[in-house]
C-alpha cells in the first residue's frame, strides 16, 4: 500500500466519525423512545392475560355442558344392555389368541367369538413351499346364533375368556398378527395325554356358554364341544333350534390345473346312517338338507376340513361358491347348521373337527366313514381299489421310497394277475381268425336281408360244433377293465404321490411339463406338453396296431379308424392329468406289447385251426340252455319282423 492510499483511508474514517457524532440523538429523545417501548409491552401482556381468562371461561362452559365420566360409562352400558341383554358383560374386551397343537396340527383360536382363527398342517407344504394353512387368518366365520331376551345374539360379536389355567409363552408366526405375539399356548406333544382349552362366554349370575377344544397326540381330530349352563333362563322358550354357522374361504394348496384341485373341491356330507353326497363339483351350488346329518366336509383334492357330530345335526343349508383358477382361494363354503334346543333339557353339543389329509388309511382310522371322502370309483371299481390297489400300494410303500419304482412294481404285479385273462382272450381271437373262411362262406350263402335269421343260426351252429365261444375274446377283457378304470380314480387322488418326483416329473400327482407353450391348444390339451402322456399315446397306438393284426374288423370297417382315434383322444384329456397315471398307462402298454409278442410265440394258429376242424367232425353236442334261449329270441324277432310286413 503506497503513501497516498494510506492518507485516503485515514481521511474517509475521520469523515465517518464526525458524521456519527453530529447525528447522535439527544438524551431526551432516547428516554422518550424507551418509554414508548415499555408501554407497548404492557399492552401486549394485558391482552395475553385477557385471552387466557376468556379461554378458561369457554372451557368451563363446555365442561359444564357435558355429562360426567361416570355418566358416559353408564350410557355405554345401557346401549350394550339394549343390544345384548345379559350377554352385555361379554361385549367389551380385547382380542386374544390361544394356540392348541400337537405333532401334526397347530390351531389358533380367537377370543372374539371363540372361533378358529387359523389351522396349519405341520407335515405338509403348499405347492410354493409355504406353510399349508387349511384355514387362513380372518378367512373363517364360526358363529352360534339364537334369540335371548328377545334379542338376536351372535357369539362372534362377543368375547370369550379362558377358564382353565395355563402358562404364557411367546408365540409368533404368520398366523398371529403383529403386536400380539405374547399369548396363551396349549401344547400337547405327549402320547396318551389330552390338552383342553375351555373358552367361556359369560352372561352373568352363573350363566354361560363354554366352547371346549381338545387335542391328543398324533391325531388330526380336534374335539369341539358346546356346553350351556343356565341358558334356559335366557334363550326364548319357543326356540326349537340354534343356528350354528361355519363358513370358510378355502385357500389354494396345489398348482392350478384344469383337472386338478378345482375339479375335486366341494362340500361333502353324510346323512345319518346313510351314504354320502356332495354339491356340484364344477360350479357354485346350494342344497337344503332336511334330514339328520352325521358330518359336513369341506373337501379339496388332498386335504379336508370336516365338522362331525357325536350323534347328528338336525338339519343344514350348505352352499359353495366356486372361484376361477386365478384366485388365491378355490371356493367359499358356507354351512348353516341346526342344533336342536330344549328349553327344559340339557343342551350340550358334542362335536369335533377333522383337519387333515385325504389319505385313505388315515381317514379310515379316524372313523365316521371319513374314507368315503375319497372317490374310488363306482361299484366293482371301488372294491378293486379298496381290496387290491391300495393294500398293494401301501405294502410297497413301506419297503420302497421311490414312487416311480413303486408304480413300476405295481404295474408288473397287476399285469401278472391279469395275464391269464389276456392269454385266454388272445387264444379266443386266434380261434375266431381260424374260422374266418367258414364264416365268410356262410355270409356268401345268406346275402339277402330276409335270410338274416338263417345266417345267424348257421354261424352259431358252426361255433358250437367246433367248440368256440364268440364272447370268449370279450369276457376276459371285461375282467381287466375294472383294474384299468380303478387306476384312473386312484392316481389323481393319491396324496402319496403329492410332491414326489421321478425322472423329469417334479410332482407325480399333477402333470409333467417338458415344454411350456406360449399359447393354449384347444380341446382341453392346455398350454404345455407332457412327456409321459406322449409316451403313453405312442405305446397305445403300437398296441392298437398289434391288436388290429389279431382281430378281424372286416365286418365293421369304421372300427379300425376308431381304434386309432381313441389314443389321440385320451392324449388331449390326460395331458393335464396326474403324471403318475400317464406313467402307469405307459408301463402297462409296454408290458402288454411284450405279452402279445410272447403269446404269439406260444400259440400256433395252424394247430388251432386243425383242432377246430377236428372238433367239427365229432358228434354234435347238445345245445346249451343259453344257446336255446338265444335261438328262441332270434326266431321271435324274425316272426315279429315278418308280421309287420
Amino acid at each position: 500500500m503506497d503513501r497516498n492510499t494510506t492518507i485516503g483511508l485515514v481521511l474517509i474514517f475521520a469523515v465517518l466519525m464526525v458524521f456519527s457524532y453530529i447525528n447522535k440523538p439527544s438524551k431526551e429523545k432516547i428516554d422518550e423512545a424507551r418509554r414508548k417501548q415499555d408501554s407497548i409491552e404492557l399492552v401486549q401482556q394485558q391482552l395475553a392475560i385477557e385471552a387466557n381468562e376468556l379461554k378458561n371461561e369457554q372451557e368451563q362452559v363446555v365442561e359444564a355442558s357435558l355429562p360426567q365420566q361416570t355418566d358416559v360409562v353408564d350410557v355405554e352400558n345401557d346401549q350394550l344392555k339394549n343390544l345384548y341383554g345379559d350377554f352385555s358383560v361379554s361385549a367389551v374386551g380385547e382380542e386374544e389368541f390361544y394356540i392348541i397343537e400337537n405333532n401334526l396340527l397347530k390351531v389358533v383360536v380367537s377370543s372374539v367369538g371363540g372361533k378358529i382363527h387359523s389351522v396349519e398342517l405341520k407335515n405338509y407344504k403348499r405347492h410354493d413351499s409355504t406353510a399349508l394353512l387349511l384355514i387362513e387368518p380372518e378367512k373363517s366365520t364360526h358363529n352360534l346364533s339364537f334369540f335371548a331376551q328377545n334379542r338376536n345374539i351372535k357369539t362372534d360379536e362377543l368375547f370369550f375368556k379362558p377358564v382353565n389355567g395355563t402358562k404364557h409363552v411367546e408365540v409368533s408366526g404368520p398366523d398371529v398378527p403383529k403386536g400380539r405375539e405374547g399369548r396363551i399356548k396349549f401344547n400337547n406333544e405327549n402320547p396318551g395325554e389330552s390338552s383342553e382349552l375351555v373358552l367361556r362366554l359369560d352372561a352373568g349370575n352363573g350363566r354361560y356358554i363354554d366352547y371346549v377344544y381338545s387335542i391328543t397326540h398324533n391325531s388330526y381330530v380336534v374335539g369341539y364341544d358346546i356346553r350351556m349352563n343356565g341358558m334356559d333362563e335366557l334363550i326364548n322358550t319357543n326356540t326349537g333350534y340354534l343356528s350354528f354357522n361355519f363358513n370358510v374361504e378355502v385357500p389354494r394348496q396345489e398348482r392350478p390345473s384344469k383337472f386338478g384341485e378345482d375339479r375335486y373341491t366341494s362340500i361333502y356330507y353324510q346323512f345319518f346312517e346313510a351314504d354320502i353326497d356332495n354339491l356340484n363339483l364344477n360350479k357354485s351350488d346350494k342344497e337344503t338338507l332336511n334330514t339328520p346329518i352325521k358330518w359336513i366336509g369341506y373337501k379339496q383334492l388332498f386335504f379336508s376340513t370336516v365338522l362331525m357330530a357325536e350323534t347328528s345335526f338336525s338339519n343344514a343349508i350348505v352352499e359353495s361358491e366356486k372361484y376361477d383358477d386365478k384366485n388365491h382361494f378355490v371356493a367359499g363354503f358356507k354351512s348353516d347348521i341346526g342344533l336342536a334346543f330344549d328349553s327344559r333339557g340339557n343342551n350340550n353339543y358334542d362335536m369335533s373337527f377333522y383337519f387333515g389329509p385325504n389319505h385313505y388309511q388315515t381317514l379310515r382310522e379316524h372313523g365316521n366313514d371319513l374314507e368315503k371322502l375319497i372317490n374310488l370309483g363306482f361299484p366293482v371299481v371301488r372294491e378293486v381299489n379298496r381290496y387290491l390297489i391300495i393294500p398293494v400300494f401301501n405294502f410297497l410303500r413301506r419297503h420302497i421310497d421311490n414312487f416311480g419304482i413303486i408304480i413300476l412294481i405295481l404295474t408288473v404285479m397287476i399285469r401278472l394277475i391279469v395275464f391269464p385273462f389276456t392269454y385266454k382272450s388272445y387264444v379266443s381271437q386266434a380261434k375266431m381268425r381260424a374260422l374266418k373262411p367258414e364264416v365268410d362262406e356262410i355270409n356268401k350263402k345268406y346275402t339277402s336281408p330276409d335270410k338274416a335269421m338263417e345266417k345267424q343260426q348257421a354261424t352259431m351252429a358252426l361255433y358250437k360244433k367246433v367248440g368256440v365261444n364268440p364272447m370268449g375274446g370279450c369276457l376276459p377283457m371285461l375282467f381287466q377293465f375294472p383294474v384299468l378304470i380303478a387306476m384312473f380314480y386312484f392316481f389323481p387322488g393319491s396324496i402319496e404321490l403329492r410332491q414326489e418326483s421321478f425322472l423329469w416329473a417334479k410332482d407325480l400327482s399333477t402333470y409333467d411339463s417338458i415344454l411350456n407353450l406360449p399359447f393354449t391348444v384347444p380341446f382341453g390339451y392346455g398350454d404345455h406338453v407332457s412327456l409321459f402322456t406322449l409316451l403313453m399315446t405312442v405305446t397305445t397306438i403300437l398296441q392298437t396296431r398289434l391288436q388290429g393284426q389279431t382281430q378281424d374288423t372286416s365286418a365293421m370297417p369304421g372300427m379300425k379308424y376308431m381304434m386309432y382315434f381313441m389314443p389321440v383322444f385320451f392324449m388331449f384329456i390326460l395331458n393335464s392329468y396326474s403324471s403318475g397315471l400317464s406313467y402307469y398307462y405307459f408301463l402297462a402298454n409296454v408290458f402288454t406289447i411284450g405279452q402279445t409278442y410272447l403269446i404269439r410265440q406260444t400259440v400256433n394258429e395252424d394247430k388251432v385251426r386243425a383242432q377246430l376242424m377236428a372238433n367239427k367232425k365229432k358228434a354234435p353236442k347238445p345245445k346249451s340252455g343259453f344257446q336255446k334261449r338265444l335261438e328262441d329270441l332270434a326266431r321271435q324277432q324274425e316272426a315279429a319282423r315278418k308280421t309287420k310286413k
